[in-house]
């Protein structure tokens, strides 16, 4: 059994279907205003589709005829900010699920703690959640979440209002109690994606553009959006003999695939060379300097074609500035050709 959703909201232009197998962790990426949250918002019951249908283990949560109600469809929704009930004490909070669907108060709290207990959260139990940190609500979140049984748990950005030195810990939690649950999460990290979600969609346009295992879509992207996030420079063309044709020229690369197939090629901006002069690698691509991105101890430099991550040093050598035309190089075993 799985939840499925084939829908379409006409005010948004957003038309999704999707598969998420019973015990799959799927993370859902795509670029503001792609219909990421359109697709939460159909699958919780926040938003009516104009037409389309939904079923979660085989049961209708809409369709022409038929609508569920948020409280009765098994979906629990975390958001991005934990919005615990602030008179609530964290026990009484994470009870809140099993005592609207009518257990008894003490059975309640039992099952509060140990799920309390499962998101190494038990000790706070007592607080109420303004003497929580950001971290410590998120943890108080998941419990209530999970604490009310959920079929399908959709998480939306759930570490983006944590700071950098919580997140990892949450992540890590995280990826212990989602194993072998049906859950749908919106991310922009990548990182998420690969640590938590055992396959990914990419939404753009209010379409679903790319879908598959997780490593598999994020390492062979077809998408210039997949591509970006997953920190890959993306060239298509036509397979050679000896490598691909581009629209920026031929490249060098090993590959088995039939000469004349429709491929794609990824590589790494920390492969690829930046120069002034033209290299000697059999791998040059002439390219003018788009932008200039800081991004720790490399700066990343973009053309239209090929991104590379290279020294501030050498930004400041080659006095690189917008506009500058440039050499691309890189090696034709930093090259992963795939069909496209």
């Amino acid at each position: 059994m799985s939840f499925t959703l084939d829908a379409r909201v006409d005010a948004r232009d957003v038309d999704l279907a999707i598969t998420v197998q019973r015990g799959e962790t799927v993370a859902v990426l795509g670029p503001n205003g792609a219909g990421k949250s359109t697709l939460l918002g159909l699958a919780a019951g926040l938003l009516r589709a104009d037409s389309g249908s939904a079923t979660l283990d085989g049961a209708t949560l809409f369709d022409a005829a038929t609508f569920v109600p948020p409280h009765s469809r098994g979906v629990s929704l975390l958001a991005q900010d934990a919005l615990l009930f602030p008179h609530l004490s964290v026990l009484e909070n994470v009870a809140f699920g099993p005592r609207s669907a009518g257990v008894r108060a003490a059975a309640a709290r039992s099952m509060a703690r140990d799920w309390l207990g499962e998101v190494d959260a038990l000790e706070f139990a007592s607080r109420r959640p303004a003497e929580l940190s950001g971290g410590q609500a998120q943890r108080i979140a998941v419990a209530r979440a999970l604490a009310a049984g959920p079929k399908l748990l959709l998480l939306d950005e759930p570490l983006a209002a944590l700071d950098i030195s919580v997140a990892p810990a949450v992540r890590r939690m995280l990826r212990r109690v989602l194993a072998d649950r049906t859950a749908l999460i919106v991310t922009h990290d990548i990182l998420d994606a690969y640590t938590l979600a055992d396959r990914v969609i990419v939404v753009d346009g209010g379409r679903v553009v790319e879908e598959g295992p997780t490593r598999s879509v994020l390492e062979r992207p077809r998408t210039a959006f997949t591509a970006g996030l997953a920190s890959l420079s993306v060239l298509t063309g036509e397979r050679t003999a000896t490598g691909l044709w581009t629209a920026g020229g031929d490249i060098a690369a090993p590959s088995d695939l039939p000469v004349g197939t429709a491929v794609a090629a990824a590589i790494r901006p920390a492969a690829v060379s930046v120069s002034l002069e033209e290299p000697r690698e059999v791998n040059r691509l002439r390219g003018t300097v788009r932008d200039l991105e800081p991004r720790g101890d490399v700066i990343r430099v973009r053309s239209d074609l090929l991104s590379a991550d290279v020294a501030p040093a050498v930004v400041a050598d080659l006095d690189l500035a917008l506009g500058t035309p440039v050499w691309f190089a890189f090696g034709a075993a930093d090259v992963q050709v795939y069909a496209r």
